[in-house]
């Protein structure tokens, strides 16, 4: 399960730019706090205290307490609204937890093993990651922080896919659940080639740079003729 995090909020007016912008001077973010069979909450949380906690992979899969005057209810970040040219949070979006419902959202992938790569550190490939995160289903006592991929054992212009993620217990890969034909078994990590250009194979056999190769053939795009 990921790290708990708590945010401590107080109960605020659902509606009025007004309101909302004196909120967003005071240093507040107003925010909503939705689902789990309830009413809608409207609420406001620290700016700063958001931000940091924004800036912390983990708090985007967690558990997060939200602690609205008094009252403790679990839930998990759904949206954040940020400022385009500000680094300033406008707004977010809470949904509530529910002990016994399936939760569905997206984790992140760390790959591990790339210094021990073996098509990297034999072959002089370059590891490509195709997929940076992938969307799960659990119950939210199930939830990891992220999943992890193991690429140490990886060739030369071999990948591994959505099936080779080990994945906790109850927790699915949703793209997965209903895929009897393997359609949707896409990859996420590959060891490709190493990318050079002909120029660069020019410039590496003469020795001469591609301005140099330019001229002693032609005498470049500019060269005069007298």
């Amino acid at each position: 399960m990921s790290d708990q995090f708590e945010l401590t909020a107080r109960a605020r007016a659902r509606a009025g730019t007004s309101l909302v912008r004196r909120l967003r001077r005071e240093g507040d973010v107003p925010a909503v706090l939705y689902g789990g069979g309830k009413d809608n909450l409207s609420i406001a949380i620290n700016h700063d205290v958001l931000f940091h906690s924004l800036q912390k992979e983990a708090f985007h899969s967690a558990i997060i307490v939200i602690n609205t005057d008094g009252n403790k209810e679990q839930a998990i970040l759904r949206d954040v609204v940020r400022h385009p040219h500000k680094s300033a949070i406008l707004h977010a979006d809470f949904q509530r937890v529910e002990e016994t419902r399936v939760l569905v959202m997206s984790l992140p992938i760390h790959f591990t093993g790339e210094e021990e790569c073996a098509g990297v550190k034999t072959s002089g490939g370059i590891i490509s990651r195709l997929m940076t995160e992938v969307e799960i289903s659990c119950l939210p006592k199930d939830l990891p922080e992220s999943l992890e991929l193991d690429v140490s054992a990886l060739n030369l212009n071999e990948s591994l896919h959505l099936s080779d993620i080990a994945l906790p217990e109850g927790v699915n890969i949703t793209t997965l659940m209903h895929d009897e034909n393997n359609e949707h078994d896409h990859a996420v990590v590959a060891v490709m080639p190493p990318k050079i250009s002909a120029v660069a194979e020019e410039q590496e056999d003469t020795g001469q740079a591609p301005e140099e190769t330019e001229q002693a053939e032609g005498g470049g795009a500019h060269g005069r003729n007298d």
